[in-house]
Formats: structure tokens, C-alpha cells, sequence
């Protein structure tokens, strides 16, 4: 036997909670609805999506595939604008326009209806300046953009850096192996075209504390799901910084206790979010699991081997008024819901 093959099975005899809605009606503050990431839109028929939503009790969706221009409207059409107050829309900005130019770009896009703005890891990955330069999240060329953000009361929800794992050599000690073969342009273990993780984790931290004015999500629980102690470092020095759980449940479920100790010490400042596109009844009932029981391990994703990692998960146990706070309140305070 090939050991790919290799699937044991778990004979733990634990108990086995079924969560198919959520405790209070929740916003789902990380989603990809639009055409940005799978070239047509990520979900097909609309209304089988609210259905969906209600079936789960999931209040409202934050679609951040916006983009700009027509591509915003188009966007708005189909959900905000059709279905108002369960989809809110972020947009990006053209990365290639000067810091001026790309302020006025968000500016029109919030005009339009834009509710925020998303900024995805290819500012500081693959995004060069004209001189071929690659552009970090801390290029003070941008501080317009992110000075307009707070002008305008709009959160930046922003994606820095993917799992520590995929920084490293792709080999038999990465605990993301079987992912990253099967993704390889994932991979950011090459030196000589990527900084390096902690880079990456510097300059999200010098934008933040930079431009204290303007809220910042550190989306997929603050770019750093695998050490908690700097997430909370950072949520206690910076009072504008939010994370929000979004495909991280793994990383989050295999440390429980320091996952539930760093949601009640900071329980305004956490999002609900899954990240799991076209939006799924088994997917959203696993977070629900996550949040509100206190089962022990079970599986985090239904893929055989799990794409996240090779290990089981276990549950939170949040208490009522921190589950309020978590699933929607949080949200609905930054998106004025």
C-alpha cells in the first residue's frame, strides 16, 4: 500500500453533536461570491443561496470579489442591490494605480455601494512597483489609500500572508505537503522571488499601527492562525485591528483552549467567516460545531485526505453573549448592519 493510500480510521467513541443552524442569526463576514477567483460567478443560482442562508440561519454573506468599475456594479446588481441586507459587497483597487489615484478608485467604489475594502496577498507577494520592486502592505506610496479608508468608515479587510507551511521547503518535514503537491504554485518557499513570512507579518504590523484610524481585518484569524500569542499581542497593542476565523478552523480547532482563551479575551474584535465557496450546509454546520460545542475530534473537512492538514479538530464551547458578539454583532458594529 502506497502510503497516499493510507486512511485509518479514527475508534474513538466521542460524543457527536449536529449543529445545522446557528445558535443566532449570523454574518458570514468572509465570502467569495463573484466571478474574481473562479472566472464565472461562484454561485450559479442566487435564490438556492437564500434558501440555503435561512435553512442555516445565516443572516447576510460579505462577498469580497467586488473588484472596481464594472465589475463592482455587476456585482451590486446581482446581490446587494437584488437581495438587500443579505449580501454586502466589498471592492479592491487596481494595485497598478499611485497611491492617489487608487484613494479616489475606493472612493467611487464605496459611492456605488462598496461596504469595504479587500485587499488580497498578492500585495506583497506578486504586486510590483514600476521600478520592479515588489509592493508590501507597509509602501508608504499607499498611505492615501488607507487614510481614505478611514475618511470614508469603511473596513480594509486584509489577507497578508497563507500558512506558515507554505513558506517552507516542500518536503517531508511540511505539514502542508500533500496540499502544496497538489498546489505547487502555493509554494512560497523560494527565496529569491518571495519574502519571507515574518516579513510579511512586519509589514502588517507597521501598516496597522501606522494608520490607527482606519479598521483593519487580518482576515484567516489575523494571517498568523498558527502562533496566538502574536495575534493576541497584536489585538491588545492595536485598538483598529479585527481578525476573523475564516479557513482557519483547522489550524484554530487543533488548539482549542488558547483559540477559546484568545476569543474571550477579545470577543468584540473576532468575525464569524468561512471562506468555503459556493457556501455549503455541511460546511457551515462544521463552524457551528467549532463555536458552540465542546466535542472533541472530529474531522474539520470532509475531503479524504482533509485539505487542510491531517488532523481532527476539536470545539470551542463559546458561552451565549460571546457567540452574539462572534456570529454577527462584531460585523454588523464595522459594516453599520
Amino acid at each position: 500500500m502506497e502510503l497516499s493510500e493510507y486512511r485509518p480510521r479514527a475508534r474513538l467513541r466521542v460524543k457527536r453533536t449536529q449543529v445545522p443552524r446557528a445558535a443566532v442569526p449570523a454574518i458570514d463576514a468572509h465570502n467569495h461570491l463573484g466571478r474574481w477567483l473562479t472566472g464565472d460567478w461562484a454561485v450559479p443560482d442566487v435564490p438556492e443561496l437564500i434558501r440555503l442562508m435561512d435553512s442555516c440561519g445565516v443572516r447576510t454573506i460579505v462577498n469580497l470579489d467586488g473588484r472596481w468599475g464594472e465589475e463592482l456594479e455587476a456585482n451590486l446588481d446581482r446581490y446587494d442591490r437584488a437581495y438587500p441586507g443579505r449580501f454586502v459587497t466589498f471592492c479592491h483597487v487596481d494595485w497598478g494605480l499611485p497611491g492617489e489615484a487608487a484613494a479616489q478608485s475606493l472612493a467611487r467604489s464605496v459611492a456605488a455601494g462598496a461596504r469595504g475594502l479587500k485587499v488580497w496577498k498578492d500585495l506583497g507577494l506578486h504586486v510590483r512597483d514600476p521600478a520592479g520592486a515588489l509592493l508590501l502592505p507597509d509602501d508608504r506610496r499607499l498611505g492615501p489609500l488607507w487614510e481614505t479608508a478611514a475618511d470614508l468608515g469603511v473596513p480594509v479587510a486584509i489577507h497578508t500572508a497563507d500558512p506558515v507551511a507554505f513558506f517552507d521547503p516542500v518536503d517531508g518535514r511540511n505539514e502542508r505537503y500533500e496540499q502544496l503537491m497538489a498546489n505547487p504554485a502555493w509554494s512560497f518557499a523560494d527565496t529569491t522571488r518571495f519574502p519571507r513570512f515574518e516579513r510579511l507579518m512586519r509589514a502588517l504590523e507597521t501598516l496597522v499601527a501606522r494608520h490607527p484610524r482606519t479598521t483593519f481585518v487580518a482576515v484567516h484569524a489575523g494571517c498568523n492562525a498558527e502562533d496566538l500569542t502574536w495575534v493576541a499581542r497584536m489585538l491588545a497593542s492595536y485598538p483598529n485591528l479585527y481578525i476573523d476565523i475564516a479557513a482557519r478552523i483547522a489550524e484554530l480547532g487543533r488548539q482549542p483552549r488558547a483559540t477559546r482563551e484568545l476569543v474571550l479575551r477579545f470577543p468584540d474584535r473576532v468575525l464569524f467567516g468561512t471562506d468555503e465557496f459556493p457556501p455549503d450546509a455541511d460546511v457551515y454546520a462544521t463552524h457551528f460545531r467549532f463555536l458552540e460545542t465542546l466535542d472533541e475530534a472530529f474531522a474539520h473537512s470532509a475531503d479524504d485526505p482533509p485539505l487542510m492538514g491531517r488532523w481532527t479538530i476539536s470545539g470551542l464551547g463559546l458561552p451565549p453573549d460571546v457567540l452574539t458578539r462572534v456570529y454577527a454583532a462584531n460585523a454588523a458594529r464595522l459594516l453599520r448592519l
